[in-house]
């Protein structure tokens, strides 16, 4: 059973479907079953971050970086998307971002999680405690 807000990725394709109602039924593509990707939320060695990083405003606001070092925004590596999801999951906001902009985006201080997905290394979670 799939359920609010997960994310399911073909593995053929490289298409990403967000579950918007929950369903009882397979998520297919391509002829095959999609994956259903758990966010990654501990930091793997090297320079790159992914996990997301909260920065409160002075206006209340929240300021979502994607890593305490600045992610790659480059043609061949970069963030595709931010989302905010508060902890009901009764709504979410989500940012699509392309190469050369800032990884970062501003939101209101009334949700519990962020997500991000790096097209090269997967779906991050990071918790605004």
């Amino acid at each position: 059973m799939t359920q609010r807000l997960e994310m399911y990725r073909c593995e053929i394709c490289g298409n990403l479907v967000q579950v918007l109602l929950e369903g009882a039924g397979e998520l297919v593509c391509c002829g095959q079953p999609m994956t259903l990707l758990e966010p990654k939320n501990v930091e793997n060695e090297g320079l790159e971050k992914h996990v997301p990083v909260f920065e409160k405003n002075a206006d209340g606001k929240i300021k979502i970086l994607i890593g305490s070092t600045p992610h790659p925004m480059l043609d061949e590596h970069y963030i595709e998307f931010i989302e905010t999801i508060p902890e009901d999951k009764s709504h979410m906001y989500l940012e699509y971002l392309k190469p050369g902009d800032e990884p970062c985006i501003t939101a209101e201080n009334n949700f519990k999680t962020a997500v991000e997905y790096c097209n090269i290394h997967g779906l991050w979670e990071g918790k605004n405690d």
